[in-house]
């Protein structure tokens, strides 16, 4: 790969890869802030303000920022996280200057009308609503909370309808000037492109964008108390019941994090795993289940999720738990281990197949690692895993931490 790495003066940083298999271009810019750097009475507010940079600019009308997308066939959209916000165009390749042109005009000159703040915080609100809606959604906001207490980590990152109701015109503006700046953002963009000629562009269409670091002090979740499990029933008027168990787990920058995607495969991540081939495959007890590990700048959380009839919830609950305690007396096989490893290496070099996905390796690494790992590297670091590091991370991970179940459905 081609990739080039520039910081401008202004401190902004550029990451750039030339296609030449593709036809599209693709840019993102991800800005350092996300739902975890917010105050109590904050919440939501990174998520409103993504929302809120699509309803114009001092130039554009939010029906002309849409119309400039729609007429060339492209597509303009975000995305709010725990430690990022994520502003993305794809368009085919000859329209490329104008997708820079569009996101620099979003992201350094917003129009955040107080009329704008008022009509959008309506749209959240329903999107607030429509998650409560989810079952699926209403319980992994529980096991969020349950696992990282008051931390930020554990609350929504839509926030909730006390606090998105607060928020105020003035005070989305301040954050915007705090937070959105040269130093804690990256501009990313892969396709068929000419570098000199997108960085020229990026700097010309970001120069307004204020200088200097927006990030904020990040203050780790406190330890895990020894205890118990932790069992949380929800009582709702649904067909399943929601049963989602995990607990703490690995930083992202963890030497261990690579090891803990095998185990996460062997364990719930894919076709072939062991939850999905019990509970699904052989004993027809769920249409959905799977585990999954996520990770943040200094902690993490795995978890392991199944939908089920009500009369199945205790044979399903007991079958993850019989499963948890042969990973963590016998670990996983040879036959496992390479399986896992092939499909970690392989999805990863196809998923790399197009200008988006490109886009979203140099802004995602670059963001949250500091630094872009080649493709090399990072399949290496898949291959290199070994059973005993599986046996360390199972007993780090699964055997180390108490474990939080939640249970939505009819009591």
């Amino acid at each position: 790969m081609n990739e080039r790495i520039v910081q401008l003066p202004s401190g902004l940083t550029v990451a750039v890869e030339p296609m030449v298999s593709t036809r599209t271009a693709a840019i993102g810019v991800w800005v350092g802030v996300g739902a975890r750097d917010e105050g109590n009475e904050q919440a939501g507010i990174s998520h409103f303000l993504e929302h809120l940079l699509f309803k114009g600019t001092h130039t554009r009308s939010a029906i002309e920022i849409s119309k400039a997308v729609d007429r060339v066939g492209g597509d303009i959209n975000a995305f709010t996280s725990k430690e990022y916000t994520t502003y993305y165009c794809r368009v085919p390749a000859r329209y490329v200057s104008s997708g820079i042109e569009l996101l620099g005009d979003v992201l350094t000159s917003p129009a955040l009308r107080d009329e704008d703040v008022a009509s959008e915080r309506q749209v959240i609100l329903e999107e607030l609503a429509m998650d409560d809606d989810s079952p699926e959604d209403v319980v992994h906001r529980a096991f969020g909370r349950a696992v990282f207490g008051e931390h930020a980590l554990g609350r929504e990152t839509a926030g909730d309808r006390e606090t998105v109701q607060a928020l105020s015109p003035d005070a989305l503006r301040q954050y915007f000037g705090d937070r959105y700046r040269t130093g804690n953002t990256v501009v990313s963009i892969a396709g068929a492109i000419d570098a000199d000629e997108v960085i020229d562009q990026i700097t010309k269409a970001f120069d307004a964008m204020p200088q200097g670091d927006g990030r904020v002090a990040r203050a780790a979740p406190a330890p895990t108390p020894a205890s118990d499990p932790k069992n949380i029933m929800i009582d709702d008027d649904t067909e399943q019941v929601h049963l989602v168990m995990g607990g703490r787990s690995l930083a992202r920058t963890d030497t261990d994090r690579e090891t803990l995607d095998v185990v996460n495969h062997v364990l719930g991540g894919g076709l072939s795993s062991r939850l999905f081939d019990e509970i699904r495959e052989r004993r027809g007890l769920a249409y959905s289940v799977f585990s999954s590990a996520t990770s943040y700048c200094d902690s993490g959380a795995w978890t392991i999720y199944a939908g089920t009839l009500p009369e199945h919830a205790t044979e399903v609950g007991e079958l993850v738990r019989v499963e948890l305690a042969r990973l963590l007396a016998d670990g996983i096989t040879d036959d496992e281990l390479e399986i896992a490893k092939g499909f970690l290496t392989g999805s990863y070099e196809m998923g790399l197949e197009d200008s988006g996905a490109r886009m979203s390796r140099l802004g995602g690494q670059l963001m949250l690692l500091g630094e872009l790992r080649s493709v090399e590297s990072q399949i290496e670091r898949w291959l290199s895993v070994t059973h005993d590091d599986v046996d360390r991370v199972v007993r780090r991970v699964y055997g180390a931490t108490p474990h939080v179940n939640v249970a939505l459905g009819p009591g």
